[in-house]
């Protein structure tokens, strides 16, 4: 797949995929989606209902691994032990990650190792990287998950409904309801009629949130 580097609003990096036409991120700023979508509406959402010091987190497009190091550095700083698994069908390169600055927009170089951590780590196999985060990623299409009731949160973060509609369908969703554990999450950037319906048909009760910035309204799913 071929990708094109480019900067996002709040000066963070991104992907541009020119056969999708579609960049890995919002271009109103990387992190900043992230952060809101990913951090405020999956984990803080997830625990202000149900506080615990474990979670087990699913990740749908691992991509640049953004926000597999925001939600370390979360699970530091708020002291959670974090299960992550990351599902990914085409990882980019040690040279792509090189591209990437987000430990220097967030003025946390200090942490830049971490993130080249996770990237350096071997696929489909788990590796426990400090005493809050644990990591297994997946070289795997999302149709060939088979994960159940595994999860708390999914974190989903597929390229979007106008390039690849069937990323968003029932029989996804329906994967994602049942590699959810009782009263799991799944939070996504993306608020459509189509996707709100087809949330609700596999089961999950949806609830509109504000979107990130450039995003009127974004979406979770609870299992309830």
């Amino acid at each position: 797949m071929q990708r094109e580097l480019i900067i996002t609003k709040d000066g963070s990096t991104s992907f541009f995929v020119p056969e999708l036409n579609e960049n890995y991120h919002s271009s109103n700023g990387s992190i900043t989606e992230a952060q809101h979508v990913f951090l405020k509406h999956g984990i803080h959402f997830y625990l202000s209902r149900s506080p615990k010091s474990q979670l087990s987190v699913l990740e749908i497009g691992f991509g640049t691994g953004l926000n597999a190091w925001l939600t370390w550095l979360e699970a530091e700083k708020m002291n959670l032990f974090i299960s992550y698994v990351g599902v990914e069908a085409y990882p980019i390169t040690n040279q792509e990650v090189a591209m990437l600055n987000y430990a220097k927009i967030l003025n946390h170089e200090d942490k830049n190792a971490k993130f080249e951590k996770l990237h350096a780590m071997s696929w489909n196999e788990k590796h426990r990287l400090d005493s809050s985060f644990e990591l297994l990623k997946v070289n795997r299409f999302f149709e060939d998950i088979d994960f159940v009731n595994q999860f708390d949160i999914v974190y989903f973060d597929a390229f979007g409904f106008d390039v690849q509609p069937e990323l968003w369908s029932v029989s996804i969703f329906k994967k994602m309801f049942d590699s959810l554990r009782p009263e799991g999450l799944l939070t996504t950037y993306a608020c459509r009629s189509v996707i709100k319906k087809n949330l609700q048909e596999v089961g999950f009760t949806t609830q509109k949130l504000p979107g990130a910035p450039g995003k009127r309204e974004m979406l979770v799913g609870l299992k309830i």
